[in-house]
């Protein structure tokens, strides 16, 4: 009896001492924030350097950003807790959702909105000049988890009636930029992408305008949300949720190109996952 009160003892005071520990982990040193794959890496880790730099002062931690190789990769992350914070677009949001325990706190807001939308582009050579004329020709969408460039442009297809696949054939490029470059240089007859991410490209003359025409503009859909683990300690959820709903720093904003940000919830994306319901999409197997 005495061995098993010892070994008894022991498993108590092994419990005490790693509890702590797992407690700690809910309020790391250094937050790992990934950073949206829709674009190049570097690109990506440059601009965001001024807001490594906010967070770092407003959280008093060290802040290290990170880029997935792609959407898949990155959901997979946030469901072992290798990222702390993430800035999903809604699509992969909504598929995040289902794998791991996440919340969206914030979205950015810009002309007053926090809403944006997706363009459909075409090469200005391929004899396409409505979504229509997409019919037969070869499609390009970035990652099968991007919400803007392919969730909305597919679905602006299918009002159209067309299927992918019988109407047209698609291929998967893996980001917004490499969409507009593949429309412009001929690969792809037409194809979906961010209009921000659009507006961008035409702005820094990354692609061509004379090669690429604009078929259409979706409607507006809720902003890429900013989440983060549901187990974070809850006095650190708030200063991460209030240093971006109340970030001012005119540097951070203009690289998203925001007024600011907003509180969000995730009934927000409710409409999303009515978007996959159109498309027969199962967020849980995607």
């Amino acid at each position: 009896m005495n061995r098993l009160l010892k070994l008894a003892l022991t498993a108590v005071l092994a419990m005490g001492l790693t509890a702590p520990a797992m407690a700690a982990e809910a309020n790391p040193d250094t937050l790992k924030v990934a950073l949206l794959p829709d674009e190049n890496a570097s690109e990506l880790i440059k601009r965001n350097q001024p807001l490594k730099d906010h967070l770092e002062r407003e959280l008093g931690k060290e802040i290290e950003l990170i880029v997935t190789t792609d959407y898949s990769s990155m959901i997979e992350a946030m469901r072992f807790g290798r990222i702390d914070i993430a800035y999903f677009g809604p699509l992969s949001y909504v598929l995040a959702k289902t794998k791991a325990e996440i919340e969206p706190f914030a979205a950015m807001v810009s002309d007053g909105k926090a809403t944006y939308r997706a363009v459909v582009i075409a090469n200005a050579e391929a004899g396409v000049n409505t979504i229509d004329d997409i019919k037969g020709k070869k499609v390009a969408f970035g990652d099968r988890a991007s919400t803007s460039s392919h969730l909305i442009p597919k679905s602006m297809m299918a009002e159209a009636g067309l299927v992918h696949e019988r109407d047209y054939q698609q291929h998967f490029v893996g980001s917004h930029d490499a969409v507009a470059m593949n429309v412009a240089n001929g690969n792809a007859d037409a194809g979906g992408l961010s209009e921000v991410i659009w507006n961008t490209l035409i702005e820094r003359k990354l692609v061509d305008a004379s090669k690429v025409k604009v078929l259409g503009y979706s409607k507006d859909y809720p902003q890429y949300p900013w989440t983060m683990r549901s187990d974070l300690d809850p006095a650190l959820k708030d200063k991460i949720r209030g240093s971006f709903v109340n970030l001012k720093d005119a540097t951070v904003l203009k690289n998203f190109k925001a007024d600011g940000f907003a509180p969000i919830a995730d009934t927000d994306y409710d409409v999303i996952r009515e978007l996959g319901k159109l498309l027969n999409l199962d967020f849980a197997t995607m």
